[in-house]
């Protein structure tokens, strides 16, 4: 049939079936866990002083930072099962797929929140309770700090990691909300009019959905299987048919495992006199080193050979 071959932590990935030493999100597992202590902690003070105030911007504000505290706490548990060694034998690719499920909770609990408080801010619409703005002043300041560190702590990892972007969008979100609690208390202030928590409620609702609508299309490009963002089939296909020797490219698949662990495959029909060894090499050190692609699993074949013709898909 040919050679085949597949490529992983001899070039910095790490294997499917022992500890993810080289993985993204794991390194991030003691900020994660720092954000984790401080959102934990304000929710419960922003909970308490939203009830007392009367203050639907700091109820919904704590009900976001409630869900952050469940979603940053999936995110743990994810980095921390995307790292066991696979003793059963049964997870050929370990269990890197977990931190994205943990995004996906993250994006279920965020869609929860936001229609939760946008009904109830229209059900207010007209009957707008009075509000204590002094509390909203103190509280959103003091969440502003909070999220400005949790965000600042985040913000490398949720360049390279999915489930650190599901928590870094949470606490950005949250900081927007606290900015917007600022606003509508300092509005209440200046005019009395308790309807500015209710539209502050309203826009923290609208960008909460927003960011988890971003969040859940990322989510489902990697769980349907589609090429990684930033990678063009077409062109990796191209490449690989430049190589020299290389006749035809055919079912060349890409997918992303998790985030910063892209996957492919591909057979490759060699010329005739084609020496399969160099072939392999050139196109292994392609996918590695142009595209970031270093788990590869790559069949050559000869020019004559017609097996493949028998897939359906």
């Amino acid at each position: 049939m040919g050679a085949g071959h597949g490529h992983g932590p001899s070039h910095g990935q790490a294997h499917p079936h022992g500890p993810a030493d080289g993985h993204v999100g794991a390194r991030y597992r003691r900020r994660l866990t720092a954000v984790f202590a401080l959102t934990a902690g304000f929710f419960l003070v922003e909970l308490v002083a939203g009830l007392v105030s009367g203050s639907l911007a700091l109820i919904s504000d704590a009900g976001h930072m409630a869900a952050d505290v469940v979603a940053i706490g999936a995110s743990l548990v994810a980095t921390r099962v995307a790292s066991r060694i696979d003793r059963s034998g049964r997870r050929t690719y370990g269990s890197y797929r977990a931190e994205v499920f943990a995004s996906g909770l993250t994006v279920l609990i965020m869609l929860g929140v936001g229609v939760y408080v946008l009904v109830e801010a229209l059900g207010r619409i007209g009957d707008a309770p009075p509000v204590a703005s002094t509390a909203m002043l103190v509280v959103g300041a003091t969440g502003l700090a909070v999220n400005l560190v949790a965000v600042l702590l985040l913000r490398t990892g949720s360049r390279e990691s999915l489930n650190v972007r599901g928590a870094y969008f949470e606490v950005v979100a949250d900081a927007a909300g606290s900015v917007g609690v600022l606003i509508a208390g300092a509005l209440i202030a200046l005019t009395g009019n308790p309807g500015w928590d209710i539209a502050v409620a309203l826009l923290i609702a609208v960008f909460v959905l927003v960011r988890a609508v971003t969040l859940g299309r990322q989510v489902v490009t990697v769980l349907a299987q589609h090429a990684p963002t930033g990678v063009d089939p077409d062109e990796i296909a191209l490449s690989l048919a430049a190589i020299p020797g290389v006749a035809q490219v055919h079912d060349l698949h890409l997918w992303a495992l998790t985030s910063g662990m892209n996957v492919a495959t591909a057979h490759l029909v060699a010329r005739a006199q084609a020496d399969h060894h160099d072939v392999l090499d050139d196109a292994r050190d392609l996918l590695r080193d142009r595209y970031g692609i270093a788990h590869a699993t790559l069949q050559v074949e000869p020019a004559d050979h017609h097996g493949c013709q028998d897939l359906t898909w």
